[in-house]
């Protein structure tokens, strides 16, 4: 469902009548300590606690890792939900009525709600009724199956609330119309049933299958898989799409995974029900099934909410029919691989085996152990690339290194590109060391031609006609910066800008200045998350008429976390900066002094990206085909090479001290 725009008056009525002590205490035990509670931390593993409550300020707050807000906060970082979602149902919990931002589409979005409700709940009816289908007579041949060839204990079969759908057109219709009254509107667009092409009526969609709930990250029924006892076709049959089933967008047995994937910080995608159900019987409790499609984004996102490496492990078999799966499963998700956004592994099982199989001889442990030595999935590609080829031969060698070099060009990271490339290297050079260097510039040229032609020495006299010239400069001469680049760049940026921003929004004092120094140097937070932050600090005060200046802000730390409520990924990044403990209060003690550090620090990293910026195009500009380009290029790097010397030579205190 498409939620408009809440009213802010609806969200604000949730926070007010949404106690957090109420609400927190539905996951967390907690104790009265003075005025506020306490509690062990849900967000990370801890043994004595440091997560509070505090029913006066309606916040929570863990020293242990950071994690704070409010209560909607704390119900969408604990289920992994939206804004909008959490706000719905903290809304009928405490009966708050329901605005939207544009009247019209109020009326739509009660109705909305009122659909879904009825969906799920036909659906649950449905999941009771094959649930005791499969214990009537007319249902023993699927349990059968079940017990005999799955081997699934009683159990395994109730936690998943499998069940068999009756062979007759009608049997579920007549159940929930006739019995159950349920309108039949209503089961149609849950995709129970469909109409009959010709003469009327409805018959059911799922007949003389085994019947496997698909649930929602919540745990309710969503949709059904089934799976047929004979030689119908197709073997499994989904649900259709409904208002609350997408494929694309659901990953079956995430519900019971989440928390396994959150506590191991990796997640099992394997292609079918039964391996997933499998996998969970032996308790692997953290696989989740791709219900027979390519990954999408959604459905990676989805898994990745709840690892923190981001780690993801494709398990096809590994027969030729596996390998096609695994390469059809990544789909869309290649692009983020190469980006390093996700840690992505592949397991193909021995023996073309699939999960379900090879449980059936191998333990637990046994499938443990293939899961720790999964290779990340470019190895895997490599590997793929170089199987059944004989490097000796002058064709496969050729065709080996063009696939390879297609591969490389396609990862964005530079230090993973390069350590590919040495273990590429090491794979063309057939053992013999001596070719290494040799390979590695091979590939490298194929890979970025143009940086490579300009890697060597510059002839100075055939470029500018004779003479001397500050440009007879080799470009190995100028690969490191001039002062050297800080060891600890990034890390100094990030604390850096964090603490301007800390002492910004604690600080008020300061505000002006802060700005003022911003603008005079004109500099940018580097930083995303720290550059999303301070967008929206401007968005407020841009907002506020009221305000005369920065200092007199109204709220503004408050103002913020609401804003971030609708954020889930930046607010983790940031939310450490909205409290203070005793370290930082230290830190902040000193605003005059941080602040000038800080701003120094930011400026000195914006110079060096820029000088390496100008003297990474000046290397790969050609000086006879570009002379005055190449000139511009050499007098810019140059420029910032001295504002860098000056810098170093007038630092009156050491940033990294004050930092």
């Amino acid at each position: 469902m498409q939620i408009p725009r809440l009213h802010p008056d609806t969200i604000e009525e949730v926070k007010l009548r949404a106690d957090i002590v109420d609400v927190v205490s539905e996951y967390v035990v907690l104790r009265k300590r003075g005025k506020d509670f306490v509690g062990l931390c849900p967000f990370h593993d801890e043994k004595s606690p440091s997560f509070t409550v505090s029913q006066t300020k309606q916040m929570y707050y863990c020293f242990g890792c950071q994690a704070g807000g409010n209560a909607i906060k704390f119900v969408m970082e604990l289920g992994k939900r939206s804004f909008a979602d959490v706000v719905l149902d903290l809304a009928r919990r405490y009966q708050v009525p329901v605005q939207t931002l544009e009247p019209e589409q109020r009326q739509e979005l009660q109705r909305q709600l009122s659909l879904r409700e009825q969906l799920y709940e036909v659906l649950a009816s449905s999941a009771q009724f094959y649930q005791h289908a499969l214990r009537q007579s007319q249902g023993q041949k699927a349990l059968q199956y079940l017990q005999s060839n799955r081997q699934l204990k009683e159990e395994t079969i109730q936690q998943f609330g499998l069940g068999y759908a009756p062979a007759g057109w009608e049997t579920l219709y007549r159940y929930l119309v006739d019995d159950k009254h349920y309108p039949v509107q209503i089961l149609e667009k849950a995709g129970l049933i469909k109409p009959r092409r010709e003469g009327g009526g409805y018959y059911d969609v799922f007949r003389d299958r085994l019947m496997i709930p698909i649930r929602d990250v919540q745990g309710r029924v969503i949709a059904f898989g089934g799976r047929t006892l004979t030689d119908e076709q197709p073997k499994y049959l989904n649900s259709p799409e409904t208002e609350l089933f997408s494929k694309g967008k659901t990953l079956f047995a995430l519900d019971r995974a989440k928390d396994g994937i959150s506590k191991l910080d990796q997640a099992v995608v394997v292609e079918g029900y039964f391996d997933a159900i499998a996998l969970h019987a032996a308790g692997i409790n953290n696989a989740v099934a791709s219900l027979g499609t390519a990954l999408s984004l959604e459905q990676v996102r989805l898994i990745l909410r709840y690892t923190e490496s981001k780690q993801l492990v494709l398990n096809f078999d590994a027969d030729k029919a596996g390998i096609n799966a695994a390469e059809r499963a990544i789909g869309e998700i290649a692009e983020l691989a190469y980006k390093g956004e996700v840690q992505l592994k592949i397991l193909n099982l021995p023996d073309g085996k699939d999960a379900d199989e090879y449980l059936h001889s191998h333990t637990p442990e046994d499938y443990g152990e293939l899961l720790k030595n999964a290779p990340l999935w470019l190895d895997w590609q490599i590997q793929q690339i170089i199987q059944n080829r004989d490097l000796k031969q002058a064709t496969d060698f050729q065709q080996v290194t063009q696939q390879i070099v297609k591969l490389l060009k396609n990862i964005a990271n530079s230090d993973t590109r390069n350590y590919y490339v040495s273990y590429c290297a090491e794979i063309l050079s057939l053992g013999d060391t001596r070719l290494i260097p040799l390979r590695v510039e091979n590939l490298l040229t194929q890979i970025a031609p143009v940086a490579a032609t300009y890697s060597k020495p510059v002839l100075a006299k055939k470029a500018w006609g004779g003479g001397k010239s500050p440009l007879s400069i080799t470009s190995a001469t100028l690969s490191t910066s001039p002062n050297s680049s800080l060891p600890t760049e990034r890390s100094l940026l990030e604390h850096a800008e964090a603490l301007l921003l800390r002492i910004y929004l604690h600080c008020p004092e300061q505000r002006q200045m802060i700005v003022d120094e911003l603008e005079k140097r004109d500099l940018q937070f580097s930083l995303s998350h720290h550059r999303f932050l301070w967008q929206q600090i401007l968005e407020i005060s841009s907002d506020d008429e009221e305000t005369k200046n920065f200092a007199s802000l109204p709220n503004l730390i408050s103002r913020l976390q609401d804003r971030f409520l609708e954020f889930d990924s930046e607010i983790g990044l940031i939310s450490h900066l909205f409290h203070v403990d005793e370290k930082n209060q230290k830190e902040i003690l000193r605003t005059g002094q941080v602040v000038q550090a800080a701003i120094a620090c930011m400026d000195l990293v914006m110079l060096e990206k820029r000088y390496r910026h100008f003297l990474e195009l000046w290397q790969q500009t050609d000086p006879e085909a570009e002379p005055e380009r190449y000139e511009y290029y050499y007098q810019a790097f140059y420029a910032e090479k001295i504002k860098l010397q000056q810098i170093d030579r007038q630092r009156l205190f050491s940033i990294t001290e004050l930092l």
